[in-house]
């Protein structure tokens, strides 16, 4: 199946959200899971708000620096239950590799 360029960036921010989501959720977490690029992951994260997914970064108590893991605190229009039956063929459509 080859991705326009639109389907490929909604498809990988609902597969960003599921990942956070589901407890993967620094971005050294979503790099090492789907092997994007550091600054994919990050501008991935900023972007889930043009989708009216409200995501937070929730820094880690005790901690100096931005030491911390992001929080779906609302999934706006998007059904995060369709999301998660289909983040396998997310993945899959996108190229991400199999998670441990």
């Amino acid at each position: 199946m080859t991705l326009s360029k639109t389907q490929s960036s909604f498809y990988r921010r609902l597969y960003v959200a599921h990942l956070v989501d589901a407890g993967i959720a620094s971005v050294p977490a979503i790099v090492k899971a789907t092997g994007m690029p550091r600054r994919t992951a990050q501008d991935t994260l900023g972007a889930l708000a043009e989708l009216d997914i409200v995501c937070a970064f929730e820094k880690a108590k005790g901690e100096r620096h931005n030491i911390g893991v992001y929080v779906i605190r609302d999934w706006g229009p998007i059904d995060p239950n369709w999301v998660a039956v289909h983040a396998d063929r997310l993945r899959e459509v996108l190229g991400y590799p199999l998670r441990p």
